[in-house]
This record gives C-alpha cells, sequence and structure tokens, in this order.
C-alpha cells in the first residue's frame, strides 16, 4: 500500500507537545489553573452537571459548526479553528486505510469542547486529564502546580490507589474533567468500543504515553489502550502548517455522520 501522506508530514514527533519550548505563555498559566482547580468535589459536580445530556440537541455537523468558534489555549501546536483540526485529524486517518467509524472518531473527538462556549472555563474543558482521588503523577505535564491543588493537603486522597481498588479499571476512574469525558458520554451509544476508549481516554497522556496509572488499570484497559495509542498519532501529528479545504471535504464526511449518527443528539 502506498504511504499516506497528510497534513503533519515534515514535523519530527518531538516537535509536538513541546511544552518546553513555551510556544505560548498561556500554556502554561492554563496547566496551573487547571491543576489548582481539578480537585475530586469538582469532578464530580461537573459530572452531575453536564452528564444528563439535557443542555441543547443538535446534529453532529451543527455541532461542528457551532464549535468553529473555539481556539485551544492549552494546545502549543496550532491556532486552527476546530472544525479544521476535526477535519485534519479524520483525514489523516482516512488517509491510513482505518475503518469509517475510526475516521468519524476523529471528526468528533474534540466536539465536547462545547462545554467552553456553554461559560466553562478553559482550564475545566481542555488539556491533558489524569486521575483525581489518588495521587497525583509526576508524568503529568507541569506536576509542581499540583501543590495548589487541595486535594493534595488529604492524606486520603494522596496515596497510589486513594479511593480506589487497585485494578478496578478505568472505567471506575475519575479523571479530571473534560471534553473527553463528555463526549465520550454524547457518542457512547453510536461508535465501536475502540473509538469510544479514543474519545474517552486521547487527553490521557500521562498513562497511554507516559505509562502512569497502570495499577489502576484492568486487562481490557490495558487491550483498548491500542485504539488510543493509534489515534493520537492522527490526533498529534496531523497538526501541521496546512488548512484542510473544509468545503471540499463537507459532503463526505455529512455522509459518514449520517451512517453512525444520524439526526439531532443530545448535548
Amino acid at each position: 500500500m502506498a504511504q499516506a501522506t497528510h497534513a503533519g508530514e515534515g514535523r519530527k514527533p518531538e516537535e509536538f507537545r513541546n511544552y518546553a519550548a513555551e510556544a505560548r505563555s498561556s500554556v502554561k498559566e492554563f496547566y496551573r489553573l487547571n491543576h489548582m482547580n481539578q480537585t475530586l468535589d469538582f469532578v464530580l459536580a461537573k459530572k452531575k452537571e453536564y452528564l444528563t445530556l439535557d443542555r441543547m440537541e443538535m446534529t453532529v455537523w451543527e455541532a461542528l459548526e457551532y464549535m468553529n468558534q473555539l481556539v485551544d489555549d492549552s494546545d502549543p501546536d496550532v491556532d486552527f479553528t476546530q472544525i479544521e483540526h476535526a477535519m485534519q485529524t479524520a483525514e489523516a486517518i482516512k488517509a491510513a486505510g482505518q475503518p469509517r467509524w475510526f475516521q468519524l472518531t476523529g471528526l468528533v473527538h474534540d466536539l465536547g469542547k462545547v462545554l467552553c462556549i456553554w461559560g466553562e472555563p478553559q482550564w475545566a474543558v481542555v488539556g491533558d486529564t489524569f486521575p483525581v482521588g489518588c495521587k497525583f503523577s509526576d508524568k503529568c505535564v507541569y506536576p509542581e502546580f499540583f501543590e495548589l491543588n487541595p486535594d493534595s493537603k488529604n492524606p486520603q486522597l494522596m496515596t497510589e490507589n486513594g479511593i480506589y481498588e487497585p485494578h478496578c479499571g478505568l472505567d471506575n476512574v475519575h479523571l479530571s474533567w473534560g471534553h473527553d469525558e463528555y463526549i465520550y458520554h454524547v457518542f457512547k451509544n453510536h461508535i465501536p468500543e475502540g473509538g469510544l476508549y479514543a474519545l474517552r481516554y486521547h487527553s490521557f497522556y500521562p498513562w497511554h504515553k507516559e505509562g502512569a496509572y497502570t495499577h489502576l488499570t484492568n486487562e481490557n484497559d490495558r487491550e483498548c489502550m491500542k485504539w488510543v495509542k493509534a489515534f493520537n498519532r492522527f490526533d498529534l501529528y496531523s497538526k501541521g502548517d496546512a488548512r484542510p479545504n473544509v468545503a471540499e471535504l463537507t459532503p463526505y464526511y455529512k455522509d459518514l455522520i449520517d451512517e453512525y449518527a444520524p439526526g439531532k443528539l443530545r448535548w
């Protein structure tokens, strides 16, 4: 099969997620706020507030257009609109000959960032995710900021397992609140398990990139990590300088949406 090319070609892997380079000063400030405020109580409150999915009803395409007003402050790599990055990711997946449901996963993976438009601060929506209710890992980006988190002063929450049983499975672990968990719930009846893992854990870099928190994972998590890793190669390395032609690609992706998630969904 011919080698696929995409928008990220020409950039080395180490050029992405380069937080040390301080590409934008807003990134470090973002993680200071994120690590300070993402407590167990905060996460539980946000789940209760949003996972009823009763805010509004939109088609997937309406959600993509609705999202077009947002730029992610936590991302040091790009300042594209969300629909452009969505299509970049989906196009990279398509070019590699991956299943259509995985292409859809790429298209919708960041739609949970709609939470920002509904008034949530970006530190409560985007950025790398990590478990709350147990000891914070130094494999997280900017781990020094966890000293500002009130949970770090609670000895019961700062053991290795915290409130969890060893190897309880990520389905039983509360990650920092953000768009991953939210979009997983929107699409959990529309996409196969591999895609759902990609949606739910694509920002959980301490686990799938750094190997942290394996003491909380179970066999199914370890098996499905392959989908998260596969997805993140497309998500991360499709970020290049070339912008996709949104108008040209629209008919293909509208058909794809209609195949797996037709009509209005609950958000």
